[in-house]
């Protein structure tokens, strides 16, 4: 069975963006020790217009083959022009209100996520599923989620898009690794409690 593990960045009051979903305030820790640790570890978190200039669009996948996005996460690429931002990776939209895919590599799931990404979970193959974003879609998932890596970085933000848009629900995920980075960054790893 594969893994479904939530990738995301979030301050460190658990913010994913602003109240709007804007999460540019975090952009600035990605410095030179933190995208090495990217580029080595998650390349394929990167989103494909990023990995050219970078000199690693050639890198294999490590962790994942396929990647689960919401549509707000998805809108800031259409914002750029980017219909398939995540290339090297088989797309998935979840969203209710895009009918069809601008893009052939972009498959839109209108409805019912949880047993497309079952589906996918029980597919053959040593690489996971990256669940990019939202916080809808992710408290949507929440019982399918196996893993959970959170980048936290060094801010508080007070209020903001939570990393999980759910209804009270207490679930237990182990702690796995800590890495700290020299920026204040951590990058947590967690396991699903089963």
């Amino acid at each position: 069975m594969r893994k479904l593990t939530y990738f995301i960045a979030c301050s460190i009051d658990g913010f994913i963006g602003d109240p709007e979903g804007d999460a540019s305030a975090m952009m600035r820790f990605v410095d030179e020790e933190f995208l090495a640790f990217l580029k080595a570890e998650y390349p394929e978190t990167l989103p494909t217009h990023g990995r050219r200039p970078l000199g690693i669009d050639d890198l294999p996948n490590q962790r994942f083959d396929t990647i689960l996005q919401g549509r707000a996460s998805y809108d800031i690429a259409l914002k750029e022009g980017i219909t398939s931002p995540y290339a090297h990776l088989r797309e998935y939209v979840a969203s209710r209100t895009l009918k069809e895919s601008p893009d052939p590599n972009v498959e839109i799931i209108a409805d019912d996520p949880v047993g497309r990404v079952r589906k996918l979970k029980a597919e053959d193959g040593p690489l996971g599923i990256y669940l990019c974003g939202g916080s809808v879609l992710a408290g949507e998932l929440l019982d399918e989620i196996d893993e959970l890596v959170i980048k936290t970085y060094p801010i508080v933000q007070g209020a903001g898009m939570p990393m999980f848009g759910a209804g009270f629900s207490v679930t237990e995920f182990a702690l796995g690794s800590v890495r700290t980075f020299t920026n204040g960054v951590l990058v947590r790893t967690y396991s699903r409690e089963r």
